[in-house]
């Protein structure tokens, strides 16, 4: 068993930031790449940002470019999405996931999170 255990998620105001930290464990992630998905009640879900972990490489979605950061600290095994400017519309479920697969971006991965909740009121 893989485990991927999401946290700092909350309740935040239009404009705020937040800070979304995912800690790997049961195996090392040195050659996985890293993503967050998020999905609104009633919505489909869909790509935010994704890492390589060797590579440093990263790729996010239109909608968060600018805004959201993902990083990751080898050490801890551990990565992070840190969203500034946070807008109503970015309220969803936010999930962390794992794959080998050198593509970032895109729905398919290996391992998933339970995922935290992020709510962005106005």
């Amino acid at each position: 068993q893989v485990q991927l255990v999401e946290s700092g998620g909350g309740l935040v105001q239009a404009g705020g930031s937040l800070r979304l930290s995912c800690a790997a464990s049961g195996r090392t992630f040195s050659r996985y790449t890293k993503g967050w998905l998020r999905q609104a009640p009633g919505k489909e879900r869909e790509f935010v940002a994704a890492i390589s972990w060797s590579g440093g490489s990263t790729d996010y979605a239109d909608s968060v470019k600018g805004r959201f950061t993902i990083s990751r600290d080898n050490a801890k095994n551990t990565v992070y999405l840190q969203m500034n400017s946070l807008k109503p519309e970015d309220t969803a479920v936010y999930y962390c996931a794992a794959k080998r697969d050198l593509v970032l971006g895109g729905l398919a991965y290996d391992y998933w999170g339970q995922g935290t909740q992020v709510t962005v009121s106005s």
